[in-house]
């Protein structure tokens, strides 16, 4: 019973730093990145429909996103969506593609960006402990409850809070790289 609470707390630690992973890839650095556009939709024929399903995305020359619709049709269409979706980046349609030049980023950019990448690491540092409080009382109702020995509690408040050490350190690492990669020129 401990062994599925443990799973259930890893499973969930797991799904919280994957999510911090997809934010960090959506918060712009020096470099041109597709994942920035993951949260445009485009009206295309009548419903609503994410960038990416509708329209390739590369990288060119760094600091250049280009989107080739797979219908020419609804380039006008992509060009709105960018232009609605605030991403501060003026789309150049030359009929065919659509070309995203990312300007660089000032250093009061890179502060900024750099403190919400703290502040995202530090939300899902809490969700981590949220879990891990939970786990450990799902631990002690296990006791509580008779379903397990007061010695396998204590082993599985530990191992709780291992897999939480282990949780936040990868958080750490993950920041580490993101900070190093925003304050790269």
């Amino acid at each position: 019973m401990i062994e599925e609470i443990l799973e259930d707390a890893n499973d969930r630690m797991d799904k919280s730093v994957h999510a911090l992973q997809v934010t960090f890839s959506k918060i712009r650095s020096g470099r041109a990145n597709p994942a920035l556009l993951d949260s445009v939709t485009v009206d295309y024929y009548g419903s609503d429909t994410p960038l990416k399903h509708i329209a390739g995305i590369n990288v060119e020359e760094g600091r250049t996103l280009v989107i080739s619709p797979y219908e020419k049709a609804i380039l006008g269409a992509i060009e709105k969506a960018i232009f609605a979706s605030d991403l501060g980046v003026t789309p150049a349609n030359n009929g065919d593609v659509i070309r995203l030049a990312l300007p660089p980023l000032t250093e009061e950019n890179r502060r900024e960006l750099k403190k919400h990448a703290k502040s995202e690491a530090e939300q899902t540092k809490v969700a981590i402990r949220n879990i891990r409080r939970q786990a450990i009382k799902d631990i002690k109702e296990v006791v509580k409850e008779k379903m397990s020995t007061e010695q396998e509690g204590h082993t599985g408040e530990t191992d709780a809070q291992k897999l939480t050490d282990n949780h936040v350190h990868r958080i750490d690492e993950l920041l580490a790289e993101k900070e190093t990669d925003l304050m790269t020129i």
